[in-house]
């Protein structure tokens, strides 16, 4: 079973800088993307960033130019750099793995899943 643990939530005030954590444990898949999702309450969850087989990394609109997703291959271990953080970024981030997808920022097309940490960005 894939086991997926993120880490580095933290509140935070507006403008701010965090950087998240995901180790995975193994993946079970020859290409795979790999990703951020968050929701908010009341919210569904929306796809924040991707990267996949061969280095290429997908973003949400809302995120571009602010947030920044890279892994570390002898690690097993996805970041997200999240630089000027905004009041509408507080969420519960998970990381998530699946086959690879050119569609990979849409949730149905992760299979395995984190459980998720808490970034909470104050005015």
């Amino acid at each position: 079973r894939v086991l997926l643990v993120e880490s580095g939530g933290d509140s935070v005030q507006a403008g701010g800088s965090l950087r998240l954590s995901c180790a995975v444990s193994e993946y079970p898949y020859r290409t795979y993307c790999e990703g951020w999702f968050r929701q908010a309450p009341g919210k569904e969850r929306e796809g924040v960033a991707n990267i996949c087989t061969g280095g290429r990394a997908q973003y949400a609109d809302s995120v571009v130019g602010r947030f920044t997703v890279s892994k570390d291959n002898t690690e097993n271990t996805l970041y997200l750099q999240m630089n000027n953080l905004k009041p509408e970024d507080t969420a519960l981030y998970q990381c998530a793995v699946g086959g690879y997808d050119d569609f990979a920022l849409d949730p149905r097309a992760m299979e395995f899943w984190g459980q998720g940490t808490q970034v909470t960005v104050g005015e």
